[in-house]
C-alpha cells in the first residue's frame, strides 16, 4: 500500500520560493511571494513593469538579496550560496557577449573559468553549436552576427555547462517580431529536446501564451493568477487576470439569484456563483470571441438556444481584418463591448443596431474588482 502511495505522490518541487519579500527602502517589490516549480517545467512569469517578475528571478539568480523568505533547490537551500555556484544559466534582453572573442570562445567561456579539459571543453562547445545551428559562424565576433544570431549565442553560452536551471529575463525584446517568433519557436523546441527547467520573464502576453507550460501572473510583488494559458484566459481566477490576459468585456450587473442577474433593466442567465446575494454587485467578464454579433433581421430569424443571453447594441466602428472582424459597440447604457469574429458578408455601418448574444457560462462571474486596476490593465 504505501509503495502505490508514494508512486502516486506528486514529484517534489526542484524550486521552492517560500514567503520571499524583497524591500527597497519603503518600497516593496516582491510581497510574501511562494512558489514551487517542478523539474523540467517551462515557466513564465508575465506582468507589466514594476510588478515584480524581473526581482524575483533576480533573487533565484543569486543577483538580488531577499529581505526575507527562503529559496531552495532540490531542497538545498541558496540564500547563503553565491551566483556562480547556483547550477542556474541566465540569458539577459543585453547579450552581453565579449566583443573581442569569437562565437566559439564566447560559447566556451563559462568552460575556462570552470576549468574544463581542451578536450571535453571542445565537445561541448561543438554540441552547443550544432544545438543552436551557428556551426558555420564559431569564428566570427559578435559583431558579425545578427541581434537572432547573438541572442542564440548567449543562449549557447548559458547552456554549454549543463545547469539545473535556466533563467531568461526579457530574452527576446529587443529583436523585431518575425525574428523574436522564430527564436520562441526553437526555444520551445530546444526545451523539448533538453528537458531543462526554464524560468522566463516577459511583458509579452503573446509569447507568454506560445512558451508556456504554466504562467504566474505578477502584480504589486505578488502572484495573482497561476496556470496553464489555457485556464487562466478561459477561466480567470479574478478580474485582474481577466483584464490583463488578452482582450475583455466587462458589464456591471446586479445579482437576482445565484444564477440570474440584471444589465440595464434586463435580466440574464450568468453560472451559478455561490454566495451571491440578491442585489449584490457583480462583474461579467466575456472574451471577444465569446460574443455572436447578429444583425436584427438575422435575430428575428434564429431561436436563442436555452441558457443563451441577447442584448442590443450599437456599432461604433467596424474594422475588416480579411478572414475576421474586430467591432466596438456599445449597449443602451453607453457600456462599451469588443466583437471577434469570422468576416460577415454584409459590412456593419456605424450607428447600426444589432444583437448580442452569448452563453451564460462563457460569462466569467466575479464578485470583487478595482475599477482603477480594471482601466490600467485593459489599456496596458
Amino acid at each position: 500500500m504505501s509503495a502505490v502511495l508514494q508512486n502516486n505522490a506528486p514529484a517534489a518541487p526542484l524550486v521552492r520560493l517560500q514567503n520571499l519579500n524583497k524591500h527597497y527602502g519603503d518600497f516593496t517589490a516582491v510581497d510574501d511571494l511562494s512558489l514551487d516549480i517542478q523539474e523540467g517545467e517551462f515557466l513564465t512569469f508575465l506582468g507589466s513593469s514594476g510588478s515584480g517578475k524581473s526581482t524575483t528571478l533576480s533573487m533565484l539568480a543569486g543577483f538580488e538579496t531577499p529581505s526575507s523568505g527562503a529559496i531552495s533547490v532540490a531542497g538545498r537551500s541558496l540564500l547563503r550560496v553565491p551566483p556562480h555556484q547556483r547550477d542556474i544559466g541566465m540569458v539577459f534582453q543585453r547579450y552581453s557577449l565579449f566583443p573581442h572573442l569569437s562565437v566559439r570562445d564566447n560559447i566556451g567561456f563559462p568552460l575556462d573559468i570552470r576549468k574544463i579539459g581542451a578536450a571535453e571543453r571542445n565537445q561541448k562547445v561543438d554540441a552547443m553549436l550544432r544545438l543552436v545551428q551557428l556551426e558555420a559562424f564559431a569564428h566570427r565576433r559578435p559583431a558579425q552576427l545578427s541581434g537572432g544570431q547573438q541572442q542564440r549565442v548567449a543562449i549557447a553560452r548559458a547552456l554549454v555547462y549543463e545547469p539545473r536551471i535556466l533563467l531568461m529575463d526579457e530574452p527576446l525584446g529587443a529583436l523585431d517580431k518575425k525574428l523574436r517568433e522564430d527564436l520562441q519557436d526553437e526555444l520551445r523546441q530546444l526545451h523539448r529536446r533538453l528537458g531543462i527547467t526554464i524560468v522566463y520573464v516577459t511583458h509579452d502576453q503573446e509569447e507568454a501564451l506560445r512558451l508556456s507550460q504554466r504562467i504566474a501572473i505578477f502584480s504589486h510583488g505578488r502572484i495573482v493568477g497561476l496556470g496553464s494559458g489555457y485556464d487562466l484566459y478561459q477561466n480567470p481566477p479574478n478580474a485582474f487576470v481577466a483584464a490583463f490576459l488578452g482582450n475583455s468585456n466587462f458589464l456591471k450587473v446586479t445579482a437576482r439569484a445565484q444564477a440570474h442577474c440584471t444589465f440595464e433593466g434586463q435580466e440574464l442567465a450568468m453560472r451559478p456563483t455561490a454566495g451571491v446575494r440578491p442585489e449584490q454587485a457583480l462583474l461579467l467578464m466575456l472574451r471577444p470571441e465569446k460574443l455572436q454579433l447578429l444583425t436584427t433581421e438575422q435575430a428575428a430569424t434564429l431561436p436563442m438556444p436555452a441558457g443563451w443571453n441577447e442584448i442590443p447594441a450599437r456599432v461604433g466602428e467596424a474594422l475588416f481584418l480579411g478572414e475576421s472582424q474586430s467591432c466596438m459597440l456599445q449597449t443602451a447604457g453607453g457600456a462599451p463591448l469588443m466583437v471577434k469574429s469570422l468576416a460577415h458578408t454584409q459590412g456593419l455601418q456605424p450607428g447600426q443596431v444589432v444583437r448580442l448574444r452569448w452563453a451564460a457560462s462563457d460569462a466569467c462571474v466575479y464578485t470583487e474588482w478595482n475599477d482603477a486596476d480594471l482601466t490600467k490593465t485593459a489599456a496596458h
